[in-house]
């Protein structure tokens, strides 16, 4: 293994930009329609060898049980399977907020796959990564091939497409949205008629979840009819988090400022290609 693991790796946030359910698979899962984009914003990881075996979680969520964390079953997946006798400490410097709707589990596991395969010198395709991320999220395909995409299936069957890259004002409520609660709600759409591959937002498109997340957490249904003042809030994903899209940073900023008092938020630019893989795309360049 390297020695040298000094430089942390970004484990970078997404938006959905739209989230439609267009049907329901015989096991329960559903299907969706949804176009992920990246942020500049990232929780940061770093890795250092260990003696052992073992693997050993520092920072993160405290409250997460290590064992739960997709982290250590991301970097376990890969001992287990391809490197049986090396060990890890997995650094977690935790920026992303937890049950936002940001992706900062599941690209914290893709972050660590694409990490370890380097420093464990696995010889794994980005494309053999992503199908082992399946098995720890169906968000985890999208942070290991790290292109913004059109996504179907339960959101692992990707396109790549190139969207128009603004900068975007989050707001956090300070709450957690249970993801399985709302898509066990009896009230979710489920049925909306499936759209056309594009590389745009189509006009139409909206996000299926928010009209039961909305009823169900007042502090995210304040926050969207804030943010609805300055632009098209939407919800990404399941998650907590309201967004609108603004040209420029300057005009993002001016609006973030204005939010509510105790109502946490940042700006953040869209970006098409991951800060992961520029990352990867650096020590290319760089060796």
């Amino acid at each position: 293994m390297d020695t040298d693991l000094n430089t942390p790796w970004p484990a970078p946030a997404k938006l959905n930009r739209f989230l439609h359910i267009v049907g329901r698979r015989a096991d329960g899962y559903h299907l969706l329609q949804t176009l992920f984009q990246f942020l500049d914003i990232a929780d940061y990881l770093s890795f250092t060898p260990r003696d052992d075996n073992q693997i050993v979680r520092h920072g993160g969520l405290a409250a997460l049980d290590p064992e739960q964390d997709l982290c250590v079953r991301a970097a376990r997946l890969l001992q287990q399977r391809y490197a049986s006798q090396a060990g890890i400490d997995v650094h977690i410097d935790k920026r992303l907020p937890a049950g936002a709707g940001l992706g900062g589990g599941s690209s914290d596991a893709a972050t660590t796959l694409v990490a370890l395969n380097h420093y464990w010198h696995l010889g794994l395709s980005l494309t053999e990564l992503a199908d082992l991320g399946l098995s720890l999220g169906a968000d985890v395909p999208i942070f290991v091939l790290g292109q913004a995409a059109w996504a179907e299936g339960v959101g692992e069957q990707l396109t790549p497409v190139a969207l128009d890259e603004p900068w975007f004002v989050v707001v956090v409520p300070a709450c957690q949205v249970n993801t399985r609660e709302v898509f066990a709600n009896p009230d979710l759409t489920r049925n909306t008629p499936a759209l056309k591959i594009c590389a745009s937002v189509p006009p139409e498109a909206g996000n299926d979840c928010e009209a039961v997340v909305l009823r169900r957490y007042p502090a995210v249904s304040a926050a969207a009819a804030w943010l609805s003042a300055y632009g098209q809030a939407r919800m990404t994903g399941t998650g907590s988090c309201v967004f609108a899209a603004f040209p420029d940073r300057k005009q993002a900023e001016a609006v973030l400022a204005q939010r509510p008092a105790g109502l946490a938020g940042f700006v953040s630019r869209g970006c098409n290609r991951s800060l992961l893989h520029q990352r990867l795309q650096s020590d290319i360049m760089g060796r």
